[in-house]
């Protein structure tokens, strides 16, 4: 089963100093770049999923800011080993982009997702990837997330991980970096 590397949102503003700073970005990213070297080892496809907020009033990710560039650690992209940057509107990477096609282009059967918010993008891009049948695997240590707060209550960043990744577990198959690369090499 061809497989492809989904990298969801793993951009400047979600790191230290940036408009929507995220808790265990530093590891994540770690986590990432082993599934990045991973994939590219195999000469498998990456997608890297580029939002860019044009929402009016929108506080990150905003146009023409360096906010919205994907974390210098991953460059430089490969396009000679089928990588390719997909940018997005939205928290489902699926909807009003081209990463559908550049998935069936590259004829990926199964993705692999990772990065950044667990409980946004990610949670809404694994869920469309599962019911469009793309089976996916999620790898919770190279996600992450920020506390939450609903009706007074903060919830911190670990436990709102947690219950994602948790509720994730219904749509695909979740696993941590090291767990993923010794069932997959």
């Amino acid at each position: 089963m061809k497989q492809g590397l989904i990298i969801i949102d793993v951009q400047n503003d979600y790191f230290d100093n940036g408009n929507m700073t995220l808790v265990n970005t530093k590891i994540a990213l770690q986590n990432t770049l082993a599934l990045q070297t991973f994939f590219r080892s195999q000469n498998k496809p990456i997608f890297y999923i580029q939002h860019v907020n044009v929402r009016q009033g929108a506080t990150f990710f905003k146009p023409n800011t360096p906010g919205i560039n994907i974390h210098s650690r991953l460059l430089p992209i490969k396009v000679e080993n089928n990588e390719v940057i997909i940018r997005k509107h939205y928290p489902n990477s699926f909807k009003d982009t081209t990463l559908q096609t550049e998935l069936s282009r590259a004829n990926i059967e199964q993705v692999v997702i990772c990065g950044m918010m667990s409980h946004m993008c990610v949670d809404s891009t694994t869920r469309q990837a599962a019911e469009l049948g793309y089976q996916p695997i999620l790898i919770a240590d190279a996600c992450a997330t920020r506390d939450l707060t609903f009706q007074s209550i903060t919830v911190k960043a670990e436990q709102v991980q947690i219950a994602f990744m948790s509720a994730l577990a219904n749509f695909s198959d979740v696993y941590n970096t090291q767990q993923f690369m010794a069932i997959n090499n």
